[in-house]
């Protein structure tokens, strides 16, 4: 039998501290690449997103005989609180007193405040005021200036005259006081009319001393009209300021995210991580990030948009779920060069109606793919998204209405979803991606890049494997995972193999006597030759050619299936004679049934 490699359930991961990313045949340009003004759409990331490319890239030669380098990569922290370390915990323990603090003052659900007028705004105002207050004024000195048939205002400061115990005043001007009150009634208005009725019932002074006294009761009358009155506008006021805003003790408000209502149970906690870790633990950044998203959810209507029917727009091939990686995560694939399809373009970005549309179905696949994970403390919580670029550079240079679209679908993903993505595996990575690289790696955090996995077409499916088992694979992507009823499920696990360059590899399968064998195999890229047989235990025996050998091209990349009832005991042997100069990845997997 021959030698099968054996694998891992799941890859060996190096402490987070060493942060590096998986390079896998990406190939050299040939010639320096023009640099693009957009970003190649990248599905959803919790930190700034647009395509990366590894720093080891430029460093190193890398070509298509390199082989898949290993991978110091993003390794999940645990959601578990008495796991976390203690700046962590309390980081934690901030954030729920100050989301507890917005439930209790409804701040979640409080309409914004208006919007606070700038400068420019409020110049013209003011230079459209002065005009109306200028013609005010001139108005009122046209007003004081009139002379008055009782009296004339500037005679009223001789009331106040005799305060700074000046010599007496004549009789002749305290008879011509007389008639003074009325005015001082008129512009002082806070005067009750009882000043007015002393100072009518002072009688006139015969002498300088009479004139005296009067002048002194006048005085005294002024002082205590004037105390008096300012008593009102005083006990006014106070109840203006000691009159707070209370409110009425009312229940703290429900605000739930992705299903889970803030504060309810642990799972609360794990959504609060996501956002405390998309903020390096900075609570106040991370407070604020969660109210936008709760305001954002709000004005974009999640939940009604959850129940809206989009079926129909042909994006299934375009973004879809498929599986799960060897952790247990889902895995979303995202392949835009099935917008290659003129009519499928035309329908999706053909006006501004059909691209939101669009992303309105975009939006709602991430909602309902979220809704399928678990967020208890030692869930899985987070998708592997796997982001094939086949096809999709020129499409999406030359398709503005696609980069329009896509652009606007990763800022809302980017800045409503973090923490959601534990490994991005870029496949069929382009010959420009190098170049393309050196004018963005700086727009990327450690952690972010640390999530990064990039293979070009020669290797796309082996890195795959890597992280996700063949059996979970699609068949399009080197795997054996295929739409339909198949003889084999994902529950068969398969096992993987390498053919050498220019050897034969065989594989055999025993069987005992009357059984049927089932079996199907694939090698990545094919061209090489396969055939099957039957060998008999028995010696003697004779050698059945169960399929004769033939050469499959790289064209017809597909999963061979077959099978055989063994008339007696023996084993059934696959044979792959590689003439390349290249390995190749061999999958496999079989079973036996009984014979009818």
């Amino acid at each position: 039998m021959a030698e099968e490699t054996k694998k891992p359930a799941s890859e060996e991961t190096t402490p987070a501290t060493t942060q590096e990313v998986v390079v896998s045949d990406v190939p050299v340009p040939e010639k320096e690449s023009t640099p693009q003004s957009e970003p190649v759409p990248v599905p959803e990331t919790p930190e700034k997103s647009a395509v990366p490319v590894p720093e080891e890239t430029e460093a190193a030669t890398v070509t298509e005989k390199a082989p898949v380098t290993e991978s110091a990569s993003f390794k999940e922290e645990s959601n578990k609180v008495e796991e976390l370390p203690n700046p962590e915990q309390k980081a934690l323990a901030e954030l729920k007193q100050l989301v507890q603090d917005a439930l209790n003052k409804h701040e979640f659900t409080a309409p914004p405040p208006p919007p606070p007028v700038k400068e420019e705004e409020k110049k013209p105002e003011a230079e459209a005021a002065e005009p109306v207050a200028a013609a005010v004024a001139e108005e009122e000195k046209k007003e004081e200036s009139e002379p008055s048939t009782d009296a004339a205002p500037a005679e009223t400061p001789a009331i106040a005259e005799p305060v700074k115990e000046e010599p007496p005043v004549p009789a002749a001007v305290v008879e011509e006081k007389k008639e003074t009150p009325p005015v001082v009634v008129e512009e002082k208005k806070e005067i009750p009319p009882v000043v007015v009725e002393e100072k009518k019932e002072t009688p006139p002074p015969a002498d300088e001393e009479d004139g005296s006294k009067a002048v002194e009761e006048i005085k005294e009358t002024i002082v205590e009209v004037t105390a008096t009155s300012t008593a009102p506008v005083e006990e006014t006021a106070v109840p203006a300021e000691e009159v707070p805003a209370t409110e009425e003790d009312v229940a703290p408000e429900e605000v739930s995210i992705w299903g889970i209502p803030l504060l309810a149970d642990e799972r609360s906690d794990v959504i609060l991580l996501k956002f405390l870790r998309a903020r390096d633990f900075k609570v106040k950044e991370a407070f604020a990030m969660l109210k936008s998203v709760v305001a954002w959810r709000k004005e974009f209507n999640i939940d009604e948009l959850l129940e809206e029917d989009l079926s129909g727009l042909g994006l299934e091939k375009v973004v879809y779920n498929h599986g799960v990686d060897k952790e247990g995560h889902p895995v979303c694939y995202n392949a835009f060069g099935a917008f290659q399809d003129n009519e499928l373009y035309q329908n999706t970005f053909a006006d501004k109606e059909k691209m939101n549309k669009f992303l309105r179905w975009r939006i709602q696949f991430m909602e309902k793919s979220i809704r399928n994970l678990d967020f208890s403390p030692d869930g899985i919580c987070t998708f592997v998204q796997v982001i094939d670029l086949k096809n999709s550079p020129g499409l999406y240079l030359y398709k503005k209405e696609l980069r329009q679209a896509t652009n606007r679908a990763l800022q809302l993903l980017q800045d409503n979803y973090p923490e959601f993505v534990a490994k991005q595996v870029f496949i069929n990575v382009p010959w420009w991606y190098p170049a393309y690289y050196r004018m963005i790696n700086a727009l990327f955090t450690t952690r972010t890049k640390s999530k990064f996995v990039f293979a070009g077409a020669s290797r796309s499916a082996e890195t795959l494997f890597k992280y996700i088992v063949p059996e979970q694979v699609p068949v399009q992507y080197g795997g054996l995972s295929r739409e339909g009823e198949q003889e084999f499920t994902i529950a068969d696990p398969a096992t993987e193999d390498t053919v050498k360059p220019a050897s034969k590899h065989t594989i055999e399968f025993p069987v005992t006597e009357k059984s049927n064998l089932v079996w199907e195999a694939r090698v990545v890229g094919w061209d090489v030759c396969y055939g099957a047989e039957f060998v008999p235990s028995a010696e003697g025996g004779y050698t059945i050619i169960v399929e004769k050998s033939r050469k499959i091209a790289a064209a017809n990349e597909t999963v061979i299936t077959n099978n055989y009832t063994a008339p007696e005991a023996g084993k059934v042997v696959l044979t792959f004679d590689n003439q390349t100069s290249k390995r190749k990845k061999l999958v496999y997997r079989s079973k036996t049934k009984p014979s009818d």
